[in-house]
């Protein structure tokens, strides 16, 4: 089993398979997108297969597939059943948008595919539009209601963003009532690719605090092991409630994961400016030897928690979660 330098055993990763996006959530990219990366500068599908192999004999059990959009980067599909048959490895699950979606969901059930974060920041069409800069709204709830009658498990991840979407709150908690989907409120980061952020308004505690003030009744639950969201319950409700304290990082200290970038890039911490490039090692030429020796040197320099990985950066953060992965 891999272990950081602190204890933590890492078991998680979080691979990003393309910097590209259908949508231009204005707390993710600018609205004329990102400069996309070549594609001689993304690991390819091959690559990235020989990476999780070796990752999964080093201890590595759940693989998530994000982006950007994963379903935007062609072939998709085709790597995702490769992916599905590495001996040991045991979940995977994705994060999408939605937009792209539907027409796969069959198959994604067909390879064992159990669990599905979706982004759904409002329900409010117009709003939706705003926030993302595309009027896709109806695809995504489209997909939401096909992944249910597939029996997937699924979690809606919202964004608070103060003057944007925090009258959605309750709405999306009351989508809870009636469906059996986990539905997560995220604080707002500074990864929106432009460097412009101003600072948290709305924390993990004044989201709480929104929800509680209309559900008095909801009860703290037991956090899965390795949560990122502190969890609740409301009675009556089908699904439940969760809160992720993304910017003030206060789960830092039960991290069991890494992520690699579309780009290669290994970073032990979202916050940290990646500490390792494993498409480099692998056109160079690298064994699994020197590959696995490398990965265990990069993880023993992990930072504490996400607020030292941020100090320890070179530059201010200014990437946008694309190219790092959502």
């Amino acid at each position: 089993m891999l272990t950081d330098n602190h204890g933590r055993p890492v078991n998680y990763l979080r691979l990003a398979v393309t910097d590209r996006c259908n949508l231009r959530c204005f707390y993710c990219m600018p609205a004329h997108g990102l400069e996309w990366l070549e594609r001689k500068e993304l690991m390819t599908w091959e690559e990235m297969l020989q990476m999780c192999s070796v990752l999964v004999k080093m201890g590595i059990e759940k693989i998530r597939l994000t982006g950007g959009e994963p379903f935007a980067r062609r072939n998709f599909m085709e790597f995702l059943t490769a992916l599905s048959k590495i001996d040991g490895l045991k979940e995977i699950t994705l994060t999408t948008n939605g937009v792209l979606t539907a027409p796969y969901i069959s198959r994604l059930k067909e390879l064992g595919i159990k669990s599905v974060n979706l982004s759904l920041d409002t329900l409010d069409r117009e709003r939706f539009k705003n926030i993302t800069r595309r009027d896709e709204l109806p695809k995504v709830l489209d997909t939401l209601h096909e992944l249910l009658r597939h029996d997937m498990r699924v979690k809606l991840n919202a964004v608070v963003m103060a003057g944007k979407n925090t009258e959605d709150i309750i709405p999306l908690v009351e989508l809870a009532k009636e469906l059996p989907v986990s539905v997560r409120f995220i604080e707002e980061m500074p990864f929106n690719g432009n460097g412009t952020y101003t600072g948290l308004i709305w924390d993990h505690i004044k989201i709480l605090d929104t929800i509680k003030n209309r559900y008095p009744d909801m009860q703290k639950v037991t956090d899965p092991k390795y949560s990122t969201s502190y969890n609740y319950s409301i009675p009556g409700h089908k699904g439940t409630v969760g809160i992720i304290a993304a910017y003030t990082r206060s789960f830092c200290g039960t991290c069991n994961r890494i992520r690699i970038t579309p780009q290669g890039m290994l970073k032990t911490c979202l916050y940290d400016s990646g500490v390792l490039n494993v498409k480099d090692l692998l056109r160079a030429g690298h064994d699994e030897t020197a590959m696995q020796e490398a990965i265990i040197a990069a993880i023993n320099t992990k930072a504490k928690d996400g607020w030292e990985a941020e100090r320890n950066r070179k530059e201010f953060v200014s990437e946008s979660m694309a190219e790092i992965g959502g």
